[in-house]
């Protein structure tokens, strides 16, 4: 779908229960059940998925190509792909985004922002940040 390459296998698992405290690096794939007070970020180039479950609880930087979260996520997330929001996603902080997929029941408190794409006309110079927002809301409409 999309033309999207084959997802790297989820190696790793921060289980329910778990609580991990500082900054955390992976490759390839990762799902986090637990809570992580640290950034979270994907290394290299290689792609990368980061699942976070509807159990989970991340309070800090979250940065990865694939990015699923269906939980809770306090500070900024940048998905390179694709960021995917279920039904229980909750971030409070600024997005940054290539592609977003937004169901019915996820909220965001904080600013969405494209990573490229769609140039800047002069109604979204003269907007300011909101203009993301308002021209994600028209294209879903």
């Amino acid at each position: 779908m999309f033309g999207r390459k084959k997802q790297p296998p989820i190696r790793t698992l921060i289980g329910e229960g778990t609580r991990i405290e500082g900054r955390v690096a992976f490759a390839e794939g990762l799902r986090i059940d637990g809570e992580v007070l640290g950034d979270v970020v994907a290394q290299g180039e290689a792609p990368s998925v980061l699942v976070i479950s509807e159990k989970a609880r991340v309070r800090g930087k979250v940065k990865a190509g694939h990015v699923i979260i269906n939980g809770i996520v306090e500070g900024p997330v940048e998905a390179e792909d694709l960021l995917e929001l279920q039904p229980r996603a909750r971030i409070i902080g600024p997005v940054r985004y290539e592609s977003l997929e937004m169901h019915q029941g996820a909220t965001i408190d904080g600013e969405l922002h494209p990573l490229k794409g769609d140039a800047p006309g002069p109604a979204a110079e003269s907007a300011g940040s909101g203009a993301a927002a308002l021209k994600l809301a028209s294209n879903n409409g």
